[in-house]
């Protein structure tokens, strides 16, 4: 499995204060930095770990979204494609 297939999504987190990375077929797995650049590496470097790691194990890996002949597959790449265009949300002011 080539880990540069798979689905990969960097975000704002308020919460942290950081930007996240994240990856749609490992969704326990995120990567906080302080640049989207360094969560985007920063996730990308856990799933090659994590896939190695299964790999050794004789763990099944995960097919990668964009490979998977699927409507599914597809709609599902489409949706986080769309929600990346979005405006962040903003809090409601009282």
């Amino acid at each position: 499995m080539n880990v540069n297939h798979y689905t990969y999504r960097v975000t704002w987190s308020a919460e942290d204060n950081e930007h996240v990375g994240l990856c749609a077929e490992f969704p326990a797995l995120s990567w906080l930095a302080p640049t989207p650049e360094k969560a985007l590496s920063g996730i990308r470097r856990v799933v090659a770990v994590v896939v190695d790691e299964m790999k050794a194990a004789g763990e099944p890996i995960p097919a990668a979204l964009a490979e998977k002949n699927t409507a599914a597959a597809s709609w599902f790449v489409f949706l986080l494609w769309c929600t990346a265009l979005l405006p962040p949300r903003r809090p409601n002011k009282a």
